[in-house]
């Protein structure tokens, strides 16, 4: 587990846990480790919701499919990023979304209730890693909130500008590329790709984008 050490003090989890009770934690936690294909399934629908996913190598995206086969992509994780804790601390009996792996990963897995109920050692770490637990929780709330902002939104082009608009924001510059291909930002904002294709080019045309790919430049 050791070799995993960098990435785990990234994340938020692990916030305020000393190194050295590191490998005693994820050994009374029960951490597994497990390798995942480019497109292969880590969590599906309908699984049970025990498990605290940490990806440490790759990447994977939260993917939600209505009744007629659409896909829309609800969010990505990456090294040190966490998913499946919401449903998991929420107690559903079922996952609701599938996560699924962008390209080859590696995803530790933990399971929640070995977080939130204290073992039978009584170790000093588990009060801070159920306040990191809340504290990952809430700020997921947050994300969540501002895509809702997004695609609430009525039109395609207001769909994109306000997630052009955030993006600048967080990347504190008005020229930033974002995790997405056309059909996974058509995806993530819930609207057609040629749509949303169409927009891109009249946004360049009057001269308030410039983009290549998944490079974009606010320009006015």
């Amino acid at each position: 587990m050791k070799k995993y050490f960098d990435v785990l003090r990234q994340c938020s989890l692990f916030d305020n846990i000393a190194d050295e009770n590191l490998v005693p934690m994820l050994g009374c936690l029960g951490a597994v480790v497990r390798n995942f294909t480019k497109k292969e399934n880590i969590l599906s629908e309908g699984e049970a919701a025990r498990y605290i996913g940490i990806v440490l190598t790759g990447s994977a995206g939260i993917e939600q499919t209505d009744y007629f086969g659409n896909r829309s992509i609800v969010a990505s994780v990456y090294p040190s990023e966490l998913f499946g804790e919401t449903f998991a601390c929420a107690g559903v009996e079922a996952m609701p979304v599938d996560v699924v792996a962008n390209e080859e990963s590696q995803i530790m897995f933990i399971d929640c209730s070995r977080i939130t109920q204290s073992c039978s050692n009584a170790c000093s770490f588990h009060q801070q890693m159920i306040y990191n637990l809340m504290k990952v929780v809430a700020t997921k709330n947050l994300i969540l909130h501002r895509k809702i902002e997004v695609t609430s939104k009525r039109s395609t082009r207001e769909k994109l500008m306000a997630f052009l608009l955030l993006q600048a924001k967080r990347n504190n510059s008005n020229s930033f590329e974002i995790a997405y291909d056309r059909q996974g930002l058509a995806d993530y904002l819930a609207v057609d790709r040629s749509g949303l294709s169409a927009e891109i080019s009249k946004l360049r045309k009057e001269g308030v984008i410039r983009s290549r790919k998944n490079r974009f430049e606010l320009l006015k």
